[in-house]
């Protein structure tokens, strides 16, 4: 079966499952009424339908619509940090740089297969440039503070979240031109992942996991969510150059990283006294509290995946 069955099987397995999830939130809203659970389960439900058809689209039109995609993704998350972090006159000129030159930059590398430098340009580059770029400004009140947060925006906001798309220019060893399909796999697992945790805890939280880091979040979410995530994440081995195990022992690791990302960004927010990064995505807030499990999951999934089973 080639790449492009593979990923009709899989979107056909999605849409499926997204027309079931649409009558269960139908039915439910019939016998329960309009209650706050139902309205954002059904309000999820349809930006899934959103999310899914642009992902789709991406899909069949190629890897550059997949890079646009992200490097949009990226624009719109790291604005959403910079909103929640206030900034001075003095910050203008590294904020305009982060926005209109790190991430085209960042974007042109992977579609380059440039590596080399894709690896290092935002950690190393990037991380110096920014702090020198702001003493221009000439504005020394907080600068460590500022600069510290621009730093962490563009970190999370364009090197984690391109290394998602950066799955596209791997090679590994009997997967050539599959990059799609290990793509879309993260994306699912990580994807699945939260919104498993999310009806776990709905259905039997009891237990708090952080409270005062993300009060929704319980430990029976975390394991129903995340067992539920692996087994799925198993299934789908045949999409993916693992085995069976592998694939466990990977989409483990993607849910383990998911969840640090998504508590660790949720302390950022309760630091600044917000509940969502946005409003951006109608039942799920903002960009980045959509991809906030991707930003810790993706570079630890695409560089060891690149380190053991690239050719």
């Amino acid at each position: 079966m080639n790449a492009q069955h593979k990923l009709l099987w899989v979107f056909g397995g999605i849409i499926a499952l997204l027309a079931l999830a649409s009558l269960v939130g139908w039915v439910l809203q019939q016998r329960k009424g309009r209650t706050e659970v139902v309205a954002n389960l059904n309000a999820r439900v349809r930006a899934w339908w959103g999310m899914v058809a642009v992902l789709a689209v991406c899909f069949w039109l190629g890897p550059v619509a997949n890079l646009v995609v992200f490097a949009f993704i990226s624009f719109f998350a790291l604005r959403e940090f910079i909103t929640l972090t206030p900034t001075r006159p003095g910050d203008h000129l590294p904020l305009v740089v982060a926005f209109y030159v790190l991430i085209p930059v960042q974007y042109w590398l992977i579609g380059d297969h440039w590596y080399g430098l894709f690896a290092i340009f935002i950690p190393v580059y990037a991380f110096l440039a920014l702090p020198a770029l702001a003493v221009l400004g000439g504005d020394t009140s907080d600068f460590l503070e500022r600069t510290t947060k621009i730093q962490w925006g563009v970190m999370i906001a364009i090197y984690c979240i391109s290394h998602a798309p950066a799955l596209l220019i791997l090679e590994l060893r009997g997967y050539e031109g599959q990059g799609p399909l290990l793509l879309l796999y993260l994306m699912l697992v990580v994807q699945i992942s939260d919104v498993m945790q999310y009806v776990f805890g709905k259905l039997f939280g009891k237990r708090k996991l952080a409270p005062t880091v993300s009060p929704s979040k319980t430990v029976e979410g975390l394991v129903g969510g995340g067992l539920a995530a692996v087994a799925i994440g198993t299934a789908l081995w045949w999409i993916t150059p693992f085995t069976p195990l592998q694939s466990t022992l990977m989409s483990a690791l993607i849910v383990v990283c998911g969840v640090f990302g998504g508590l660790a960004l949720s302390a950022v927010k309760r630091s600044l006294g917000a509940k969502d990064w946005g409003h951006m995505i109608e039942g799920h807030g903002g960009m980045m509290d959509r991809m906030d499990s991707v930003v810790f999951a993706a570079p630890i999934f695409f560089h060891i995946t690149r380190y053991f089973f690239s050719g």
